[in-house]
């Protein structure tokens, strides 16, 4: 891979990382994805006692719709029972196919179960933490969160189910969308630093466009 483009994508990969501190919270929030070292991260956190309830949510979505035989969380769910945690103490949701569903569907869940966790930790894939940092403040205003991730350094990241390819046009799309989605009321504004805008705009202009929105600026201004 170019020296460039890995620099760039190394800048993008920073950015979508909050750096929240790990703080004890009613409910782990595990949002569906193709990267099942989420789900194991998640019951990392039960185990350590860092929450006494874990979601998994997470229908079929765009990386995993025809590619696996059941919905996200349900997946997750296996993998975090797999890994110790009682099935008991994990509700599913698997019927969301993006962030927003995400917590919208989650709400109501817990909501129907009469609960109301007033703070989450919510894990997701180490390039979304932005992503869903923004969106449960505009979808879920009030709870205290806290965003996670497996603790993966980027050059170890990619896999057989996320080569670095694909992972690169990801970071791109899902930045992007960091930049253009509150204007359409899906997210809360994030600021992206003029260094992080620059890298965004290389790695667009050298290709990695295939995770972008179809009629939306490639390189939309800076907010």
């Amino acid at each position: 891979m170019d020296k460039d483009v890995m620099d760039a994508a190394r800048l993008v990969w920073d950015y979508h990382h909050v750096h929240h501190e790990l703080r004890r919270a009613d409910c782990i929030m595990a949002l569906g994805s193709n990267d099942i070292r989420v789900a194991e991260h998640a019951a990392r956190l039960y185990l350590g006692g860092w929450a006494p309830l874990v979601v998994m949510s997470g229908g079929l979505g765009n990386f995993t719709k025809g590619k696996w035989e059941k919905p996200e969380g349900d997946t997750f769910k296996d993998a975090a029972v797999a890994a110790g945690v009682p099935p008991e103490r994990i509700l599913v949701e698997n019927r969301s196919t993006n962030t927003g569903e995400n917590v919208r569907f989650t709400r109501a869940m817990l909501g129907q179960r009469g609960l109301s966790p007033a703070s989450f930790i919510l894990v997701q894939k180490p390039f979304m933490e932005r992503r869903t940092l923004a969106t449960f403040e505009k979808v879920w205003p009030g709870p205290e969160i806290v965003v996670k991730s497996p603790p993966i350094p980027f050059e170890q990241y990619p896999n057989e189910a996320i080569p670095l390819d694909d992972l690169l046009h990801t970071m791109v799309g899902d930045l992007q969308r960091v930049m253009v989605y509150p204007a359409k009321g899906f997210q809360t504004r994030q600021a992206v630093p003029e260094d992080v805008h620059a890298a965004y705009a290389f790695l667009v202009r050298a290709g990695y466009t295939r995770h972008l929105m179809p009629g939306e600026a490639q390189i939309p201004p800076r907010p």
